[in-house]
């Protein structure tokens, strides 16, 4: 599917969609921590969150629309104190829109963020066998860590998944811009 599609930051307003949009989402695969039954949040506690991030230099949610929908969601969360140097990231996309550059563009806003707001490190956990996903977290630098066996149980079968991180200080240190 070749719809056009935009990036744009989350707002609470987003959060009945959004929440609908992880239900669905939840149903298309066995990569998330969620299945069809989407995340444990009401409406007013998701609009809660996005109001919060909406206007953060250490959260961010990017939400993909193709004609006001959503398609897709990337999102980075710095951690606290001695960790503040560093951001979880999280992507996710429809099945049907994959492959049409949704992913990288989301990647890309939060580097983008992640690099204007002085993250040093973003981390990731990937299910070892998503090897779409993997070429995409390696296309934007990011380097595998370790695999945690046993990091999802499914339907009595134990699941692996790796740890990816990107440093961004090396990319910073090689701009003499920054």
């Amino acid at each position: 599917m070749n719809a056009p599609f935009v990036i744009v930051r989350a707002q609470a307003e987003d959060a009945a969609a959004l929440l609908e949009y992880l239900k669905i989402i939840g149903g298309e695969t066995d990569n998330l921590s969620f299945g069809p039954e989407g995340v444990p949040l009401s409406v007013e506690q998701e609009a809660s969150y996005l109001g919060m991030q909406a206007a953060s230099t250490d959260h961010v949610q990017y939400l993909a629309k193709v004609d006001g929908q959503i398609i897709g969601t990337a999102s980075l969360n710095r951690k606290p104190n001695r960790m503040r140097h560093r951001g979880e990231f999280g992507i996710s996309l429809k099945k049907a829109y994959w492959g049409c550059g949704a992913a990288s563009a989301l990647t890309e806003a939060v580097l983008a963020f992640a690099r204007d707001n002085d993250f040093a490190q973003l981390n990731l956990e990937v299910r070892s066998s998503n090897a779409r996903a993997i070429h995409l977290y390696e296309k934007y630098g990011f380097r595998k860590l370790c695999t945690f066996p046993a990091f999802f149980r499914l339907e009595g079968q134990d699941v692996d998944f790796d740890l990816m991180n990107l440093d961004l200080r090396q990319s910073r240190e090689a701009d003499p811009c920054r």
